[in-house]
C-alpha cells in the first residue's frame, strides 16, 4: 500500500514534527518521507481532509467486547471495527466474557479471533480463577501467551493476602497487576452516589468512602510489596489525592478515569436513565473537576471510554436492578474535548501505550504508520447514527460533542470512519 496522506497537523510530543502541518507518504505500513508538497509522480492515492490532524494511534486501556459467550452484547470482530472507526490502534480486552479469560487458552483463543484486523488487541488476564477472588489464575501462562496485564474487571479483591501474593508473583516476570477498588461491604447495595442527588431520588448511595478506602488499602499492600500497580477508573476527589501522594512517596503507581467520569456527574440521575448507571457511579460536580485537575497536573495516567456493551434486556429496566455500564468508543474524544484542551486529550489516549508495555510508534520518518486521523473542531450531537456497536447503552446520547474522527492507519491498513 502507499499513500500520501495530505496538509496534516501532527500533535505528537515525541515527534520532531510535533505542530506542523506535513504531508506523509506511507509505502507498505512505514513512514518513509514526511516533508511538506511531496511530490506524486507515480499517481498514488491521497488522502486529504479539511483541518486533518494527525498523532500516534490511540489506546484504550479497559475495553469489554463479550464474545466469547455474550455475543449479542458484542463481537470481537465488530467491536474491533468499531474501535477502528472510533480512532483506536489498540485496545486493551477486559477478561469479563463467559468463560472469563482466566487461562492460556482463553488468551490464545481472543488473540485468534482478532487476528488480521487494523486494531491491535491485547488481552487483560483475569487476576483470579473465574474473576470470583479465591484463587489466583495461571498468570504467568497468560503472560507468555500475551496477556498484558492482570485484573477482574470491575471487581474488588476482598482478600488482601491474595492481592499482597499477585503482587509479588507477578514481579518475577514484570507484571502489571489491576486493582478495581471498592469496599463492597461499605458499597452494599448502593447504586448511585452517596448524596444529595441519590437521596432527592430515593437510591440506595455507594459513598466516595467505598472506593478510598480500597484504594487507600491497596496503595499499603502496594508499599509493602513493592511492583507495580494500576487502579482503574478512579472517580472521586480524595482518590487522586491518595494516588498523588503515593506517587510523591515514590510508589509505583497508575490510574485512569474513564470519559464519562470526566464530563458528565450524578446529576444525570434525575430521570432514571439506567443509561447512566455505570460502576464506579457518576460523582458530583466537585469531584468531576478533581479528575479534572488530576488529569491536568499528571496524577491520572490515562483516558479510558470504559466501553462496556449491555444488551437491552439487562438496561433498559428498573434502576436498581439494571446492570452497570456505557459504550465509550465512538463518543471517547469528542466528549473529551468539551472539557479538556486537545493536546493533553491526546496525551492521555496515548500514554497508557508504555504502562501496558506496547510498543510506542512515534510519527516520524523509518517508524511504523501507527496513525490516527481526526479533526478537533467539528461540532455535532451525538445520535444514534454515530453508534457503531451492536449495544446502544451510550451515556451520551443527545450530548453535543467537539471534533470528529476519521479514522486510523495501523497494520498497514487504511480504516475509514
Amino acid at each position: 500500500m502507499k499513500l500520501i496522506i495530505r496538509d496534516a497537523k501532527i500533535i505528537d510530543s515525541q515527534s520532531p514534527f510535533h505542530n506542523k502541518t506535513v504531508d506523509i507518504l506511507i509505502v507498505d505500513g512505514l513512514i518513509e518521507k514526511i516533508g511538506t508538497s511531496l511530490p506524486n509522480s507515480e499517481a498514488v492515492e491521497e488522502l486529504k481532509f479539511d483541518n486533518l490532524h494527525v498523532s500516534q494511534g490511540w489506546f484504550d486501556s479497559s475495553v469489554s467486547l463479550g464474545e466469547p459467550g455474550f455475543e449479542d452484547r458484542e463481537t470481537i470482530s465488530n467491536g474491533l471495527s468499531t474501535a477502528a472507526k472510533s480512532g483506536f490502534t489498540a485496545i486493551a480486552l477486559q477478561p469479563n466474557s463467559y468463560p472469563i479469560i482466566d487461562n492460556q487458552s482463553q488468551v490464545n483463543f481472543v488473540l485468534n479471533k482478532a487476528s488480521g484486523f487494523a486494531t491491535q488487541l491485547y488481552p487483560i488476564g483475569a487476576l483470579t480463577k473465574e474473576s470470583a477472588g479465591k484463587d489466583m489464575a495461571e498468570l504467568y501462562d497468560m503472560k507468555k501467551a500475551g496477556a498484558i496485564a492482570f485484573g477482574d474487571y470491575n471487581k474488588s479483591l476482598d482478600n488482601a493476602n491474595l492481592l499482597k501474593i499477585a503482587l509479588q508473583y507477578v514481579q518475577d516476570f514484570d507484571g502489571l497487576t489491576i486493582a478495581f477498588s471498592q469496599d463492597e461491604n461499605i458499597k452494599g447495595n448502593g447504586v448511585a452516589n452517596e448524596g444529595i442527588v441519590s437521596t432527592r431520588l430515593g437510591l440506595k448511595g455507594n459513598p466516595n468512602l467505598a472506593e478510598e478506602l480500597q484504594i487507600a488499602r491497596n496503595l499499603f499492600l502496594l508499599e509493602y510489596t513493592g511492583g507495580k500497580l494500576h487502579i482503574p477508573t478512579v472517580s472521586t476527589k480524595k482518590s487522586v489525592q491518595l494516588i498523588k501522594d503515593a506517587k510523591s512517596n515514590g510508589l509505583n503507581i497508575s490510574c485512569s478515569v474513564a470519559v464519562h467520569h470526566l464530563v458528565l456527574t450524578d446529576e444525570k440521575l434525575e430521570g432514571f436513565d439506567t443509561r447512566f448507571k455505570v460502576s464506579p457511579p457518576l460523582r458530583t460536580d466537585s469531584d468531576r473537576k478533581a479528575l479534572l485537575k488530576g488529569i491536568k497536573d499528571g496524577t491520572i495516567d490515562m483516558i479510558t471510554s470504559d466501553h462496556n456493551p449491555i444488551d437491552i434486556e439487562h438496561k433498559k429496566m428498573e434502576f436498581d436492578g439494571a446492570k452497570n455500564g456505557t459504550i465509550g468508543l465512538e463518543s471517547a474524544f469528542g466528549a473529551l474535548m468539551t472539557v479538556l484542551p486537545l493536546e493533553l486529550v491526546i496525551d492521555k489516549l496515548t500514554s497508557g501505550k508504555a504502562r501496558f508495555g506496547i510498543e510506542i510508534q512515534t510519527i516520524n520518518e523509518g517508524s511504523k504508520a501507527n496513525i490516527t486521523l481526526f479533526n478537533p473542531k467539528s461540532k455535532s450531537i451525538f445520535t444514534k447514527a454515530n453508534i457503531l456497536s451492536k449495544s446502544k447503552n451510550s451515556a451520551f446520547l443527545g450530548t453535543e460533542i467537539q471534533g470528529k474522527v476519521h479514522g486510523i492507519l495501523n497494520q498497514g491498513q487504511l480504516i475509514l470512519a
